[in-house]
């Protein structure tokens, strides 16, 4: 138990309505644990101040950000701004530039609701997905030449690091052996891509021999989607590069029930910096300003970050809440089948507290 200064930037769209959602459930639950204190500082970064200023955060967010404990996370995106900028200059920019190097995605069918999956149950949807969150197809590295001319390219490489590949690699096996399965798939594409992706497959090659303990196994992206769908119960752990894991975990968090329901994590596993936590939805200006918005990503997502802080019985908590309103199945937000509102959910899982 302890004090803990939280960053909260609620960014763009849908995002100020769950973050908000959020930090009310966050009080609701400090309020029933006597050593344990949340002092939330709102930073109105987002797409907003890049319309009045030029910048989605100020030049020195980064030093302002290590100051804390963690970052409590909405969206990044509005239409009036390139997604390329709104993402690059707020969301990546903090990720990388804080080297949050993992992205975790836990993926469970919680009790009382249904998968699009004839076989899903909270039995055989209980994953973890890692995603590598600084290199890859994500790295930045590119260009484009020739511009608005006939001839114009455009270039994004992915970059595999041997440091990068083995420090996200080592996590990930670490998390497999946590876990009671102790199982670890090992997503690639080297049939394919053969160099970075031939570089990935060696590095887990050498890594994975110092966990015998593990169980690995190593699946193409594709056939890796294809037995998300068709063979959900062999899944438990899984690790792949930033962008397989990113289009994985999307599909992952819908046949878990919906997109609106599941959390992240962007961590420094060695605590240099703060992590952040967010819910996976994005901003969805479709319905921003209705309340209709789910806040049970960002309440999930809320719980990973108590975890992270080693306040375990206070995220147990949080998240049996959020369960226990899935289980009762009166309050649900309009994506996961009900009529509630983004308000009457989070007052759901307040009152289950």
């Amino acid at each position: 138990m302890g004090t803990y200064r939280i960053a909260a930037i609620p960014g763009d769209g849908i995002g100020k309505e769950v973050i908000s959602a959020g930090c009310q459930v966050l009080e609701e639950l400090t309020g029933g644990h006597a050593d344990l204190t949340l002092e939330f500082e709102v930073l109105p970064w987002g797409s907003d101040m890049y319309l009045a200023t030029g910048t989605m955060m100020p030049d020195d967010a980064l030093d302002m950000l290590r100051k804390f404990d963690a970052i409590y996370f909405g969206s990044a995106g509005d239409p009036r701004v390139p997604d390329h900028i709104s993402l690059w200059n707020l969301r990546l920019a903090i990720c990388q530039g804080l080297d949050q190097y993992a992205n975790i995605r836990p993926t469970k069918l919680l009790p009382g609701l249904s998968s699009p999956l004839k076989t899903g149950t909270d039995k055989t949807i209980d994953w973890f997905i890692v995603r590598e969150n600084s290199e890859g197809e994500y790295s930045g590295a590119g260009g484009r030449v020739h511009q608005a001319l006939p001839n114009e390219v455009g270039l994004d490489v992915s970059v595999i690091t041997r440091e990068g590949a083995e420090r996200i690699q080592r996590f990930a096996l670490d998390v497999a052996r946590s876990r009671p399965r102790k199982k670890l798939t090992f997503v690639t594409k080297s049939n394919a891509q053969r160099h970075a992706m031939v570089l990935w497959d060696e590095v887990f090659e050498s890594v994975s021999a110092d966990y015998p303990d593990v169980q690995t196994e190593r699946v193409l992206v594709d056939a890796m989607a294809a037995r998300f769908v068709t063979d959900p119960e062999s899944v438990d752990t899984v690790v792949a590069t930033n962008l397989h894991a990113d289009v994985l975990s999307d599909l992952a968090a819908a046949l878990s029930g919906s997109l609106g329901l599941a959390p992240t994590g962007n961590i420094n596993p060695e605590r240099k910096t703060p992590s952040m936590f967010e819910p996976i939805h994005g901003s969805a200006f479709d319905i921003v300003g209705h309340g209709s918005a789910n806040p049970l990503g960002a309440i999930w997502s809320a719980s990973l970050m108590l975890e992270h802080l080693g306040e375990k019985e206070a995220a147990m908590r949080l998240l049996k809440a959020v369960e226990h309103v899935t289980t009762d199945g009166s309050r649900l937000p309009r994506d996961l089948g009900g009529q509630a509102g983004t308000d009457e959910v989070t007052k759901a899982v307040c009152d289950a507290l």
